[in-house]
């Protein structure tokens, strides 16, 4: 009897994969922080003789490499990535066996990337799940435009032909694996949910319901940005990533931690967005633990730029330390726990910065104090409507926009709270006068403001 275990990266949207009988098994899609996986095989007390990447990844950086180099496991890696090191080229069709009765079949499925291979589990020849990857995602498919523009268009029809493929090949009870979709930004505009089977996508998956021309036309024209890190987790996949060191960074004192903000370095409060309002390290950015963390501090730092984090506990720190190195954050330069009571240098004190919901700023426009509101949310949200008069600067790109930001006090905005305190932090540290709105964007219409399309906002 089969089993696989889902070892869920949530900052990020992914899933790995561990898959297996009673004492082997394979992993698919590997996190960077591989312990997560050993511990998972030894719970279960089964041997790791396969680790298969689907694509060179974009997102984020594998943990693959030094996985099987501590399991002694056989690599498989798709024959048309280019990388460098020792692995096992697969093409279109080669069989891996996991034990006997339990085999890894690859399924060439370009589209993603050119190179990318799905992976059919077959139980005594019979499939019984199929391992995606970036291919046929839960009600979409992943991204064909991260490698190279030129190639977007072809790409996006070879996902279609990928996808159709493999709804031909596996009956519909074999279940869908994806790698991404689960909020990842590899995963086209539509593809989400928890679990799915083939015949589930084969009655609601855009990519199996549409010919080819009308959903590469709708696909291309709801990509959005990506992040801006992604430009160099590709290379670090096919270099080979470095062992991860999750070791504690160093301790910094409050000196410290004044000498790196004036030398231009990141200083990163990790605390919830309401305890940094309430008071904070001027001139730190706050990006919430418990938010996308990875995401956006890798898609916003300049890369390369040493970062030092801030938080309540040692937990916490290592916590951050963990999802940073996913994305190829590799080392903080220094950390501080505890309170910005702890962090400010000399007699400064900590900062505090006003939060406020929608209703709030409703009354400031009916009072007619008129404050500069700065929308963050991405181009695809905002098309969908936005608030009378505000400005358009997405959260990733607040920190290279700040004179774009009309002078006055400013209210941040974006759809539930996360990024407009990120963007509000940005400001804040920049000097503005600034409230941070904490809200649902649909308490908008609620509390009365004018809603209207992006092109009437001005």
């Amino acid at each position: 009897m089969f089993f696989v275990e889902v070892l869920e990266t949530q900052g990020l949207g992914n899933r790995s994969y561990l898959a297996g009988g009673d004492r082997s098994a394979v992993v698919v899609d590997p996190p960077r922080d591989v312990d997560r996986v050993l511990a998972a095989a030894a719970r279960r007390g089964v041997r790791i003789v396969a680790v298969a990447e689907t694509h060179v990844h974009n997102d984020y950086v594998t943990g693959g490499l030094e996985l099987a180099r501590l399991t002694g496991a056989r690599y498989l890696v798709p024959a048309g990535a280019e990388v460098a090191y020792a692995r096992v080229a697969v093409a279109d069709g080669d069989v891996e066996p996991v034990e006997e009765e339990l085999a890894l079949r690859a399924v060439a499925t370009p589209g993603h990337t050119p190179h990318h291979t799905s992976y059919v589990l077959e139980e005594a020849g019979r499939a019984v799940a199929a391992f995606t990857g970036g291919s046929l995602l839960i009600g979409g498919v992943g991204r064909p435009d991260l490698v190279e523009p030129r190639l977007t268009e072809r790409l996006a029809r070879a996902q279609h032909a990928s996808a159709h493929r493999l709804a031909a090949e596996l009956d519909d009870e074999v279940t869908v694996l994806p790698t991404h979709g689960f909020g990842s930004f590899c995963s086209s505009a539509r593809a989400g949910g928890a679990q799915s089977t083939m015949g589930d996508e084969k009655t609601s998956n855009p990519v199996l319901l549409q010919d080819v021309d009308t959903f590469v036309k709708e696909l291309l024209a709801g990509l959005d940005d990506v992040p801006a890190y992604y430009a160099h987790m590709g290379p670090a996949n096919s270099a080979g990533p470095a062992p991860v060191d999750l070791t504690p960074p160093r301790r910094a004192d409050a000196g410290e931690l004044a000498r790196r903000l004036a030398a231009g370095e990141w200083v990163v409060d990790l605390r919830g967005r309401v305890a940094f309002a309430d008071g904070h390290l001027a001139g730190a950015f706050n990006f919430e633990l418990d938010g996308q963390l990875a995401t956006y501090l890798a898609w916003m730092i300049p890369w390369g730029r040493p970062v030092t984090l801030l938080a309540e506990s040692a937990g916490q720190v290592a916590r951050a330390q963990r999802e940073l190195a996913r994305v190829g954050i590799d080392r903080p330069a220094a950390a501080a726990v505890g309170s910005p009571e702890e962090w400010v240098a000399g007699d400064a004190r900590p900062v505090a910065l006003r939060r406020a919901v929608f209703a709030d700023l409703a009354e400031a426009r009916r009072r007619g104090q008129g404050p500069v509101v700065v929308d963050v949310r991405r181009d695809s949200e905002r098309a969908d409507g936005c608030i009378e008069g505000s400005v358009h600067i997405p959260v990733h790109q607040i920190h290279r926009r700040l004179d774009e930001v009309p002078p006055g006090p400013v209210w941040v905005h974006c759809a539930g709270g996360m990024r407009a305190a990120i963007a509000a932090s940005v400001l804040d540290a920049a000097g503005r006068e600034v409230v941070a709105v904490d809200d649902g964007y649909a308490a908008a219409a609620e509390a009365g403001l004018a809603l209207v399309s992006p092109a009437h906002a001005h």
